[in-house]
């Protein structure tokens, strides 16, 4: 037994040299980190290089802010833009055979002929010039104006045609009587911001116009092909990027403040900070002299 009170008592006076400072405190009040961070005779390496790196940021800062009129400005540079006084194509409709007859709006490819005692004419040029520019320079119709003489006229559908070379055709129907409503103080007038129609010279719009009734659409250009900008080097897509008009100005002045296009928010160009790295901290190692904290252990006599 008492040999092994012995080596019992070797062990702990072993240990004790081994871990003396353990449960002492008061040797880390002067003791500085020795932890090695790498950056040992490095501590004048922040200079100008790495002035000159973060300065390249302010560059960028500087181009310039924010624009609000350009709320597309990832359009700036690619897709060009289309005066808003350059964007209306007003059509006139007029019947005067005696009876309902069928209006054949645009088809430049096939430019059919009118029926006797119709007319399509276009206010700002005229219907032979749209049907030829339709064919090399397409454009996209979103929004339109609808007024009559007569508010019958609202009962007869228009058909969206599209014919290909190889004799495929494709219809769609639009009914103007969706876009009337009780409400509407003018029922000779309808105006539907979601009307869309893609204008080339495979597509055309027909309607049965009653007798003795004019029609007047009003459309909206959102978007053409300017195969001009070719010569200048430009890509030749080109966008309208103010709202369209409704004549109501409680809407209009709403609609102003942030339209968008393609239905893609605008992006903002983002103001970077210009930041410096942390100054480097050397640490020194101090030579601390330990105390011997005194033994918890009671020694037993040996007998």
């Amino acid at each position: 037994m008492s040999d092994y009170n012995d080596e019992l008592m070797r062990y702990e006076e072993a240990a004790e040299d081994q871990y003396d400072d353990y449960d002492n405190d008061d040797m880390y009040d002067d003791e500085e980190d020795d932890f090695d961070s790498g950056f040992e005779g490095l501590e004048d390496g922040y200079d100008e290089e790495y002035e000159d790196e973060y300065d390249d940021y302010d560059d960028y800062a500087d181009e310039g802010e924010y624009d609000d009129d350009a709320y597309d400005d990832y359009t700036r540079s690619s897709i060009g833009k289309i005066d808003p006084n350059d964007r209306t194509l007003t059509v006139v409709v007029t019947n005067k055979s005696g009876a309902s007859a069928e209006a054949v709006i645009f088809g430049g490819n096939a430019e059919s002929a009118q029926p006797n005692g119709v007319s399509v004419d276009i206010e700002e040029s005229s219907h032979k010039e749209v049907r030829e520019e339709s064919k090399s320079n397409p454009f996209k119709i979103a929004g339109m104006k609808y007024s009559v003489s007569s508010p019958l006229q609202f009962d007869n559908v228009l058909r969206i045609d599209r014919r290909t070379a190889s004799g495929s055709k494709t219809t769609r129907v639009y009914q103007p009587r969706n876009a009337t409503s009780p409400q509407n103080f003018t029922q000779s007038l309808i105006d539907d911001d979601n009307f869309e129609m893609d204008v080339t010279g495979q597509d055309s719009l027909r309607v049965i116009v009653e007798d003795g009734v004019t029609a007047v659409f009003t459309f909206t250009i959102k978007a053409r092909a300017n195969l001009g900008n070719l010569l200048k080097g430009t890509n030749v897509a080109e966008l309208s990027r103010a709202p369209r008009t409704t004549g109501l100005p409680q809407l209009d002045l709403i609609r102003r403040r942030r339209p968008t296009a393609l239905g893609m928010r605008p992006r903002r160009k983002v103001r970077r900070v210009r930041r410096r790295p942390a100054p480097r901290v050397r640490y020194i190692k101090r030579p601390v002299a330990r105390k011997k904290a005194p033994s918890r252990l009671v020694r037993r006599k040996r007998r």
